[in-house]
């Protein structure tokens, strides 16, 4: 599979490339990344023929959005699919900080917003710091830090705003995949496009799998799989704040050593596996692979399009790594 393979965005009109690229590093996160760097990190993925583009306000505030529309805002518009969220808004005084952000801009914050004015507004912010015409795919972002109101109203504003036609696409950007399930079930019809699924599809975590991802199937929900790299664990297994802990637990460093063990097996980097796996499912459409610079696009690319064989998958069924009706890329397990 290669990068610039193009494939329908679910029941949208839209087409995403197979690689998208996820644009929070370009935001600062956990070390800073000057405007020329994220320039060409987004010029390389555009060469590659990187199609998707997933950003959030919360991103740097407001940075990310900003040099996206800088890298971007030249490119032929209707050649790309451009994404965004709303729930935050990046305002002076706003509390909600989160430590990740490396040297984030002086004297404003988020808020949480899900309110169908604060939707709107936080709309019409990206719109002016991204510099395009409209958005094509807009998230809610972790809907679960105020459910009802994210259900009620941030929905509402949503729909109205793609039958209006400023956004192609209504998704949800979640980390836990109950809640979107419980989403898609309780939003008036049509409900949301697609889901952008952080780490709950991935080689160390199939939670999506029980409910979510065959309700996706179902209903023609497209998933945008994210998180695949679990944090850089997969890459190296270590201690240390990798995968959210402050120590890996000794469970999963195990699991994490047998998953390289079978790839070591079958000549195939391990993130490799990562990358593809979540394509052997039908509701997945895309894999978004975060990058801070122009050669991890790259190496992200090449991964992508590594051949791997599907003994590899059949391994680690047998081994009990992945569940036995995991579906698996190039055959059916």
């Amino acid at each position: 599979m290669r990068a610039d393979d193009l494939a329908p965005l679910g029941r949208t009109n839209l087409r995403v490339s197979r690689l998208g690229l996820g644009l929070a590093s370009l935001g600062g996160m956990f070390a800073p990344v000057d405007q020329t760097q994220a320039v060409a990190t987004v010029d390389r993925a555009w060469d590659l023929g990187v199609r998707l583009y997933d950003t959030a306000p919360v991103y740097g505030y407001g940075r990310s959005e900003t040099r996206a529309g800088s890298a971007l805002r030249d490119r032929p518009r209707d050649d790309y699919v451009f994404c965004t969220k709303v729930g935050r808004l990046i305002e002076p005084g706003g509390r909600d900080h989160q430590a990740i952000w490396a040297d984030p801009p002086p004297g404003v914050g988020p808020r949480l917003d899900y309110s169908y004015p604060g939707v709107i507004r936080s709309v019409e912010q990206s719109l002016e710091r991204l510099g395009l015409d409209r958005i094509d795919v807009l998230h809610v972002h972790d809907p679960d830090q105020d459910y009802p109101t994210a259900l009620r109203e941030a929905y509402r504003a949503l729909a109205d705003l793609r039958a209006a036609g400023v956004v192609g696409a209504v998704s949800l950007g979640v980390n836990h995949a109950d809640v979107a399930a419980r989403f898609l079930r309780e939003a008036p019809a049509p409900g949301p496009d697609c889901v952008l699924l952080a780490g709950r599809y991935t080689l160390l975590d199939q939670s999506g799998l029980a409910d979510l991802l065959p309700l996706c199937a179902a209903r023609g929900v497209a998933v945008m799989a994210a998180g695949v790299f679990q944090s850089g664990l997969l890459a190296e297994p270590r201690t240390g704040a990798a995968y959210g802990y402050t120590d890996v637990p000794a469970a999963l460093l195990d699991r994490v050593r047998a998953l390289r063990e079978i790839c070591a097996r079958y000549g195939v980097p391990p993130l490799a596996a990562a990358i593809q796996f979540p394509f052997g499912h039908p509701a997945v459409a895309t894999v978004v692979v975060g990058a801070r610079a122009a050669h991890e696009v790259a190496e992200n690319a090449a991964l992508l399009a590594y051949p791997i064989p599907a003994g590899l998958w059949r391994a680690m069924k047998a081994e009990r790594l992945l569940p036995p009706d995991a579906p698996v890329p190039g055959a059916d397990g």
